[in-house]
């Protein structure tokens, strides 16, 4: 494709200044080199909406590509970042932004600014909280923090109410808010291993999810709630602290597959044995 140019894994030390002339170029991909510096001719390809340049030894996100103004998507994972500059709030264009696998403990206020942003990539960096400004990203429709060090999740989670994926796993989380409730287009919730005690009732109001992972938690009950959630397919309970469900749980008509596994039960309860009878995969 004339438009898209796959240089990555090539031992780069510098691009190609063939690339400059590329006027047509929309996505460039050089992650996995050894470039220490972007060139600044990189802002006179008029086209390119796409960057990648993730695992190369940077030793931050460049001015030449927070220049960038009309990209829509920018993978700046494994670089080491311990920040992001101010000046990644000007790409106003962008839906897709990557920056797993750094060192960062905070994004700065400027990061508000990105209201377009739809797909967020946040995993495996040192945050203790989802950093404030992700709040007023209310197109967000996947948020991606596993494996960082948050204790908790914000009230305010409720408010990026178009989500449909969030992904929180290999946390310190021992509580949901309240206000998890509101995210009614969410489809999936991935909670495993972080050390959640009990949830809220509101977990019921998720509409729209087909699939909980609550695996590796410390979850001693289940409310009855969840029996409203009309269209689950999978929940996934292994490794917590149950010795009993609520009976709401076994009329639930979506579920495909439920997962008990290295729970407190002497025998599989009553509502497990009735979603087995009418088909549904359940593993005690």
């Amino acid at each position: 494709m004339d438009d898209a140019l796959y240089l990555d894994g090539r031992a780069l030390t510098a691009l190609p200044d063939s690339v400059r002339g590329m006027r047509e170029l929309r996505h460039l991909d050089v992650r996995g080199n050894r470039l220490a510096a972007l060139p600044g001719w990189l802002g006179e390809l008029p086209a390119l909406e796409s960057l990648s340049i993730g695992e190369n030894p940077l030793p931050a996100i460049p001015p030449t590509v927070t220049a960038l103004t009309r990209l829509r998507r920018l993978y700046v994972h494994e670089l080491g970042l311990e920040r992001v500059p101010d000046a990644l709030g000007d790409l106003a264009e962008l839906r897709v932004l990557d920056l797993g696998h750094n060192r960062l403990d905070a994004l700065p206020p400027s990061f508000a600014r990105l209201t377009r942003l739809e797909i967020l990539y946040l995993a495996d960096n040192r945050l203790a909280e989802v950093p404030e400004p992700v709040r007023h990203l209310r197109e967000l429709r996947y948020l991606g923090a596993t494996d960082n060090g948050l204790r908790a999740v914000p009230a305010w989670i409720g408010e990026l109410d178009r989500l449909v994926e969030l992904r929180l796993y290999r946390n310190t989380l021992t509580a949901l808010p309240a206000s998890i409730g509101r995210l009614r287009e969410l489809r999936e919730l991935h909670l495993l291993s972080n050390r959640i005690a009990e949830l809220p009732e509101t977990i019921g109001e998720l509409g729209e999810l087909r699939h909980l992972d609550l695996r590796a938690n410390a979850l001693a009950r289940v409310p009855a709630s969840i029996g409203a959630l009309a269209r689950l397919r999978v929940l996934d309970l292994r490794a917590n602290r149950l010795e009993e469900l609520p009976d709401a749980v076994g009329d639930l008509p979506a579920l495909e597959k439920l997962d008990l596994r290295w729970n407190r039960f002497l025998d599989p309860p009553p509502p497990a044995l009735r979603l087995r009878e009418r088909g549904c995969v359940v593993l005690t």
